[in-house]
């Protein structure tokens, strides 16, 4: 049972380890997203037809903004804080939001991002600290 116990924890402990990581490195991608949408907006173009319009300079200044946050909150998940991991979460989560709707700009990417978060999520949701016994 011991044996059972530590490679479930061990494994958890990998996935939250991967989630920060992962969160990390999104946060960097879209802090240089969002900095290409700033300073050369005719870069990224518009689908036509598409539902949600949006100029892709606010677009730039959101993917900056959440760029930091998750970035910030993978690092927290490194430290050990107990509440980086409901804020990683939520934090992850609206930037898939964001990720869809940005889907006009640069589809691909979007997708990516977006299945990269859903992971994430589920890493940062499947990961329980063991409780250490003195």
């Amino acid at each position: 049972m011991a044996t059972e116990t530590t490679t479930r924890d061990s494994w958890a402990l990998g996935f939250a380890v991967f989630a920060g990581i992962a969160m990390a490195t999104i946060g960097i991608f879209q802090v240089i997203q969002g900095l290409v949408a700033i300073i050369t907006n005719e870069f990224f173009v518009l689908t036509p037809k598409y539902a949600f319009r949006f100029d892709v300079t606010a677009w730039g200044w959101i993917h900056l903004v959440m760029g930091i946050v998750v970035g910030l909150a993978g690092w927290a998940i490194f430290a050990g804080l107990t509440w980086a991991r409901v804020v990683g979460i939520v934090v992850v989560a609206l930037n898939a939001v964001a990720n869809f709707l940005y889907i006009p700009h640069y589809p691909f990417w979007s997708l990516l991002i977006i299945a990269l978060d859903v992971v994430v999520i589920w890493a940062l949701a499947v990961y329980m600290r063991p409780y250490q016994s003195t």
